[in-house]
Protein backbone atom coordinates (compact mmCIF):
# COMPACT_ATOMS: atom_id res chain seq x y z
CA UNK A 1 0.00 0.00 0.00
CA UNK A 2 1.37 3.40 -0.94
CA UNK A 3 1.53 5.88 1.93
CA UNK A 4 -1.22 8.45 2.07
CA UNK A 5 0.50 11.82 1.84
CA UNK A 6 -0.82 15.30 2.52
CA UNK A 7 1.61 18.12 1.75
CA UNK A 8 2.60 20.10 4.84
CA UNK A 9 2.44 23.89 4.88
CA UNK A 10 5.99 25.26 5.26
CA UNK A 11 6.34 29.00 5.89
CA UNK A 12 10.12 28.88 6.21
CA UNK A 13 12.69 28.90 3.39
CA UNK A 14 13.24 25.61 1.54
CA UNK A 15 15.54 23.05 3.09
CA UNK A 16 16.00 24.83 6.41
CA UNK A 17 14.86 24.15 9.93
CA UNK A 18 14.70 26.83 12.63
CA UNK A 19 17.98 27.76 14.29
CA UNK A 20 19.17 25.39 17.00
CA UNK A 21 19.04 28.09 19.67
CA UNK A 22 15.25 27.92 19.38
CA UNK A 23 15.29 24.30 20.51
CA UNK A 24 14.31 23.77 24.16
CA UNK A 25 17.13 22.66 26.45
CA UNK A 26 15.27 19.42 27.11
CA UNK A 27 14.10 18.00 23.76
CA UNK A 28 10.87 16.12 24.46
CA UNK A 29 8.71 14.96 21.77
CA UNK A 30 6.24 14.37 24.52
CA UNK A 31 7.33 -11.17 26.09
CA UNK A 32 5.89 -12.96 23.36
CA UNK A 33 2.29 -14.04 23.88
CA UNK A 34 -0.54 -15.24 21.72
CA UNK A 35 -1.95 -12.49 19.57
CA UNK A 36 0.93 -10.11 20.27
CA UNK A 37 4.33 -9.23 18.84
CA UNK A 38 7.47 -11.20 19.55
CA UNK A 39 10.87 -9.68 20.18
CA UNK A 40 13.28 -9.94 17.23
CA UNK A 41 16.17 -12.35 17.32
CA UNK A 42 19.71 -11.18 18.05
CA UNK A 43 20.51 -11.41 14.36
CA UNK A 44 17.67 -9.15 13.26
CA UNK A 45 19.10 -6.47 10.94
CA UNK A 46 16.45 -4.37 9.16
CA UNK A 47 17.51 -3.37 5.64
CA UNK A 48 16.33 0.25 5.58
CA UNK A 49 18.81 3.00 6.40
CA UNK A 50 17.55 6.20 8.02
CA UNK A 51 17.53 9.28 5.77
CA UNK A 52 19.74 12.26 6.72
CA UNK A 53 18.67 15.83 6.02
CA UNK A 54 20.70 19.02 5.83
CA UNK A 55 20.08 21.62 8.51
CA UNK A 56 18.99 18.97 11.03
CA UNK A 57 18.55 19.98 14.65
CA UNK A 58 21.16 18.24 16.86
CA UNK A 59 19.77 16.21 19.73
CA UNK A 60 20.85 17.19 23.25
CA UNK A 61 23.35 15.16 25.22
CA UNK A 62 21.83 14.11 28.52
CA UNK A 63 24.77 14.47 30.91
CA UNK A 64 23.88 12.62 34.10
CA UNK A 65 27.43 12.59 35.44
CA UNK A 66 27.66 8.79 35.23
CA UNK A 67 30.41 6.75 33.55
CA UNK A 68 29.85 6.10 29.87
CA UNK A 69 28.16 2.74 29.15
CA UNK A 70 30.09 0.01 27.31
CA UNK A 71 30.50 0.60 23.61
CA UNK A 72 27.37 -0.45 21.72
CA UNK A 73 26.86 -0.32 17.98
CA UNK A 74 23.85 1.55 16.56
CA UNK A 75 22.34 -1.76 15.49
CA UNK A 76 22.81 -3.28 18.93
CA UNK A 77 21.17 -0.25 20.51
CA UNK A 78 18.24 -0.43 18.09
CA UNK A 79 17.78 -4.14 18.77
CA UNK A 80 17.85 -3.56 22.53
CA UNK A 81 15.26 -0.80 22.28
CA UNK A 82 13.15 -3.06 20.08
CA UNK A 83 13.34 -5.94 22.57
CA UNK A 84 12.35 -3.65 25.44
CA UNK A 85 9.44 -2.20 23.47
CA UNK A 86 8.17 -5.60 22.38
CA UNK A 87 8.49 -6.96 25.91
CA UNK A 88 6.20 -4.15 27.08
CA UNK A 89 3.83 -4.84 24.20
CA UNK A 90 3.65 -8.52 25.15
CA UNK A 91 3.33 -8.09 28.91
CA UNK A 92 0.51 -5.56 28.61
CA UNK A 93 -1.15 -6.93 25.43
CA UNK A 94 -0.80 -3.53 23.76
CA UNK A 95 -1.14 -4.83 20.19
CA UNK A 96 -3.56 -7.51 19.07
CA UNK A 97 -4.60 -9.02 15.77
CA UNK A 98 -6.69 -6.66 13.66
CA UNK A 99 -5.65 -3.47 15.45
CA UNK A 100 -5.46 -0.26 13.45
CA UNK A 101 -3.18 2.02 15.43
CA UNK A 102 -2.80 5.77 15.08
CA UNK A 103 0.82 6.60 15.95
CA UNK A 104 1.14 10.20 17.11
CA UNK A 105 4.29 11.66 15.52
CA UNK A 106 5.21 15.02 17.03
CA UNK A 107 8.51 15.30 15.17
CA UNK A 108 10.63 14.61 18.26
CA UNK A 109 13.01 11.80 19.08
CA UNK A 110 10.50 9.69 21.01
CA UNK A 111 7.73 9.53 18.41
CA UNK A 112 10.19 8.92 15.56
CA UNK A 113 11.69 6.02 17.51
CA UNK A 114 8.24 4.64 18.32
CA UNK A 115 7.05 4.66 14.70
CA UNK A 116 10.35 3.38 13.31
CA UNK A 117 10.55 0.38 15.63
CA UNK A 118 6.84 -0.46 15.32
CA UNK A 119 7.01 -0.24 11.52
CA UNK A 120 9.95 -2.63 11.37
CA UNK A 121 8.33 -5.00 13.87
CA UNK A 122 5.04 -5.00 11.96
CA UNK A 123 6.72 -6.54 8.92
CA UNK A 124 7.87 -9.54 10.99
CA UNK A 125 4.90 -9.77 13.37
CA UNK A 126 2.96 -13.05 13.69
CA UNK A 127 -0.32 -11.10 13.73
CA UNK A 128 -1.73 -8.56 11.30
CA UNK A 129 -2.14 -4.96 12.43
CA UNK A 130 -1.96 -1.57 10.73
CA UNK A 131 -0.18 1.67 11.56
CA UNK A 132 -1.30 5.17 10.59
CA UNK A 133 1.15 7.94 11.46
CA UNK A 134 -0.42 11.32 12.22
CA UNK A 135 1.53 14.54 12.66
CA UNK A 136 -0.05 17.80 13.81
CA UNK A 137 1.28 21.10 12.46
CA UNK A 138 0.38 23.42 15.33
CA UNK A 139 1.14 26.63 13.44
CA UNK A 140 4.32 27.40 15.34
CA UNK A 141 6.55 30.22 14.00
CA UNK A 142 9.27 28.94 11.68
CA UNK A 143 7.68 25.51 11.29
CA UNK A 144 8.95 23.52 8.31
CA UNK A 145 7.46 20.06 8.07
CA UNK A 146 9.02 19.06 4.75
CA UNK A 147 11.90 16.95 6.17
CA UNK A 148 9.45 15.17 8.45
CA UNK A 149 7.04 14.54 5.56
CA UNK A 150 9.89 13.16 3.46
CA UNK A 151 10.95 10.83 6.29
CA UNK A 152 7.36 9.60 6.74
CA UNK A 153 7.12 8.88 3.02
CA UNK A 154 10.39 6.91 3.18
CA UNK A 155 9.09 4.98 6.21
CA UNK A 156 6.41 3.44 4.01
CA UNK A 157 3.51 3.53 6.47
CA UNK A 158 0.27 5.36 5.79
CA UNK A 159 0.49 8.86 7.21
CA UNK A 160 -1.36 12.13 7.40
CA UNK A 161 -0.33 15.66 8.36
CA UNK A 162 -2.96 17.82 10.03
CA UNK A 163 -2.96 21.62 10.31
CA UNK A 164 -4.48 23.28 13.36
CA UNK A 165 -3.31 26.55 14.92
CA UNK A 166 -3.15 25.37 18.51
CA UNK A 167 0.04 27.34 19.18
CA UNK A 168 -1.61 30.76 19.42
CA UNK A 169 -4.53 29.33 21.41
CA UNK A 170 -2.15 27.82 23.98
CA UNK A 171 -0.39 31.15 24.38
CA UNK A 172 -3.74 32.87 24.91
CA UNK A 173 -5.09 30.33 27.39
CA UNK A 174 -2.00 29.82 29.53
CA UNK A 175 -1.57 32.33 32.33
CA UNK A 176 1.73 34.16 32.70
CA UNK A 177 3.12 31.65 35.20
CA UNK A 178 1.16 28.60 34.06
CA UNK A 179 2.59 25.68 32.15
CA UNK A 180 1.81 25.34 28.46
CA UNK A 181 1.68 21.55 28.82
CA UNK A 182 -1.90 21.12 30.09
CA UNK A 183 -3.79 23.20 27.48
CA UNK A 184 -1.50 22.03 24.67
CA UNK A 185 -1.95 18.38 25.61
CA UNK A 186 -5.74 18.68 25.87
CA UNK A 187 -6.06 20.25 22.42
CA UNK A 188 -3.66 17.83 20.75
CA UNK A 189 -5.42 14.83 22.29
CA UNK A 190 -8.80 16.09 21.10
CA UNK A 191 -7.49 16.53 17.56
CA UNK A 192 -5.90 13.07 17.60
CA UNK A 193 -9.11 11.45 18.88
CA UNK A 194 -11.06 13.07 16.05
CA UNK A 195 -8.49 11.89 13.52
CA UNK A 196 -8.49 8.36 14.97
CA UNK A 197 -12.26 8.11 14.58
CA UNK A 198 -12.14 9.39 10.99
CA UNK A 199 -9.29 7.03 10.07
CA UNK A 200 -10.96 4.00 11.63
CA UNK A 201 -8.32 3.46 14.32
CA UNK A 202 -9.12 1.64 17.55
CA UNK A 203 -5.85 2.45 19.34
CA UNK A 204 -3.60 5.49 19.70
CA UNK A 205 0.13 4.99 20.37
CA UNK A 206 2.05 7.71 22.23
CA UNK A 207 5.82 8.02 22.65
CA UNK A 208 6.14 8.36 26.43
CA UNK A 209 9.21 6.58 27.80
CA UNK A 210 10.49 5.39 31.17
CA UNK A 211 11.78 8.78 32.29
CA UNK A 212 8.44 10.42 31.48
CA UNK A 213 6.74 7.88 33.74
CA UNK A 214 9.21 8.39 36.60
CA UNK A 215 9.02 12.17 36.37
CA UNK A 216 5.21 11.94 36.40
CA UNK A 217 5.41 9.73 39.49
CA UNK A 218 7.54 12.36 41.28
CA UNK A 219 5.32 15.23 40.10
CA UNK A 220 2.20 13.56 41.50
CA UNK A 221 3.94 12.48 44.69
CA UNK A 222 5.59 15.83 45.48
CA UNK A 223 3.11 18.35 44.10
CA UNK A 224 -0.29 16.64 43.93
CA UNK A 225 -0.19 14.28 46.91
CA UNK A 226 -1.03 11.09 45.05
CA UNK A 227 0.70 7.92 43.90
CA UNK A 228 0.26 7.95 40.13
CA UNK A 229 2.58 7.42 37.20
CA UNK A 230 1.67 6.43 33.62
CA UNK A 231 -0.13 3.22 32.60
CA UNK A 232 1.04 1.25 29.60
CA UNK A 233 -2.54 1.25 28.35
CA UNK A 234 -5.82 2.87 29.25
CA UNK A 235 -9.21 3.49 27.67
CA UNK A 236 -10.34 7.02 26.92
CA UNK A 237 -13.16 8.44 29.02
CA UNK A 238 -15.64 8.09 26.17
CA UNK A 239 -14.66 4.44 25.71
CA UNK A 240 -13.86 4.80 22.01
CA UNK A 241 -10.10 4.21 21.99
CA UNK A 242 -7.31 2.51 23.87
CA UNK A 243 -4.20 4.64 24.37
CA UNK A 244 -0.97 2.61 24.46
CA UNK A 245 2.61 3.53 25.39
CA UNK A 246 4.95 0.88 23.91
CA UNK A 247 8.13 2.83 24.83
CA UNK A 248 7.21 3.09 28.51
CA UNK A 249 10.11 0.91 29.71
CA UNK A 250 12.72 2.39 27.35
CA UNK A 251 15.30 4.79 28.79
CA UNK A 252 15.35 8.33 27.42
CA UNK A 253 19.16 8.29 27.21
CA UNK A 254 18.95 5.26 24.90
CA UNK A 255 16.33 6.97 22.74
CA UNK A 256 18.51 10.09 22.46
CA UNK A 257 21.52 8.06 21.30
CA UNK A 258 19.41 6.01 18.91
CA UNK A 259 17.73 9.07 17.39
CA UNK A 260 21.09 10.74 16.85
CA UNK A 261 22.46 7.65 15.12
CA UNK A 262 19.30 7.21 13.03
CA UNK A 263 19.40 10.82 11.85
CA UNK A 264 15.74 11.62 12.43
CA UNK A 265 14.86 15.14 11.17
CA UNK A 266 13.83 16.61 14.52
CA UNK A 267 11.15 19.30 14.40
CA UNK A 268 11.71 21.77 17.27
CA UNK A 269 8.82 22.82 19.48
CA UNK A 270 8.53 26.33 20.93
CA UNK A 271 6.14 25.12 23.65
CA UNK A 272 7.55 21.88 25.09
CA UNK A 273 10.37 22.67 27.50
CA UNK A 274 10.42 26.37 26.59
CA UNK A 275 9.48 27.50 30.10
CA UNK A 276 12.52 27.36 32.42
CA UNK A 277 12.41 25.89 35.93
CA UNK A 278 9.13 24.08 35.39
CA UNK A 279 8.00 21.39 37.79
CA UNK A 280 8.83 18.63 35.33
CA UNK A 281 12.34 20.03 34.91
CA UNK A 282 12.74 19.97 38.69
CA UNK A 283 11.59 16.35 38.80
CA UNK A 284 14.11 15.48 36.07
CA UNK A 285 16.88 17.27 38.01
CA UNK A 286 15.95 15.35 41.17
CA UNK A 287 16.19 12.06 39.27
CA UNK A 288 19.62 13.03 37.93
CA UNK A 289 20.78 13.93 41.42
CA UNK A 290 19.56 10.63 42.83
CA UNK A 291 21.24 8.77 39.99
CA UNK A 292 24.63 10.15 40.99
CA UNK A 293 24.24 8.47 44.36
CA UNK A 294 22.26 5.41 43.19
CA UNK A 295 23.40 4.58 39.63
CA UNK A 296 20.50 2.21 38.90
CA UNK A 297 17.79 4.30 40.59
CA UNK A 298 15.69 4.62 37.42
CA UNK A 299 15.64 0.87 36.93
CA UNK A 300 14.75 0.36 40.60
CA UNK A 301 11.95 2.95 40.47
CA UNK A 302 10.49 1.36 37.34
CA UNK A 303 10.56 -2.02 39.08
CA UNK A 304 8.73 -0.48 42.03
CA UNK A 305 5.87 0.53 39.73
CA UNK A 306 5.43 -3.18 39.00
CA UNK A 307 5.78 -4.28 42.61
CA UNK A 308 3.08 -2.47 44.60
CA UNK A 309 2.04 -3.49 48.13
CA UNK A 310 -1.56 -2.25 48.47
CA UNK A 311 -1.75 -3.56 52.05
CA UNK A 312 1.01 -1.16 53.11
CA UNK A 313 -0.59 2.02 51.83
CA UNK A 314 -3.12 4.29 53.53
CA UNK A 315 -5.72 4.43 50.76
CA UNK A 316 -8.74 2.58 52.18
CA UNK A 317 -10.40 2.09 48.79
CA UNK A 318 -7.27 0.46 47.42
CA UNK A 319 -6.95 -1.72 50.52
CA UNK A 320 -10.56 -2.89 50.26
CA UNK A 321 -10.27 -3.56 46.53
CA UNK A 322 -7.07 -5.53 47.09
CA UNK A 323 -8.63 -7.56 49.91
CA UNK A 324 -11.56 -8.45 47.67
CA UNK A 325 -9.30 -9.53 44.80
CA UNK A 326 -6.28 -10.91 46.65
CA UNK A 327 -7.51 -14.50 46.36
CA UNK A 328 -6.88 -14.35 42.62
CA UNK A 329 -3.13 -13.80 43.05
CA UNK A 330 -0.22 -15.55 44.73
CA UNK A 331 1.02 -13.95 47.97
CA UNK A 332 3.68 -11.31 47.40
CA UNK A 333 7.03 -11.55 49.17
Amino acid sequence: MRPKYMMARSPGPPGRLPASDNVPQRARRGTACEGSLEAPSESFHPPRVAVMFSGMIPLPILDDGLPAPPAESPQELRDRLSRTLLKTVGEHALIEAGDRILVAVSGGKDSYTLLDILARARKKAPVHFELVAVHLDQGQPGYDGRPLAQWLAECGETFEILHEDTYSIVLQQAEDDASYCAPCSRMRRGILYTAAARLGCNKIALGHHRDDALETLLLNLLYAGRLQAMPARYRTNDGRFEVIRPLLECAESDIVRHAREAGYPIVPCRLCGSQPNGKRDRAAALLAQLEREIPNVRTVMLAALKNVRPTHLLDREVAEAWEAASGKFAPRK
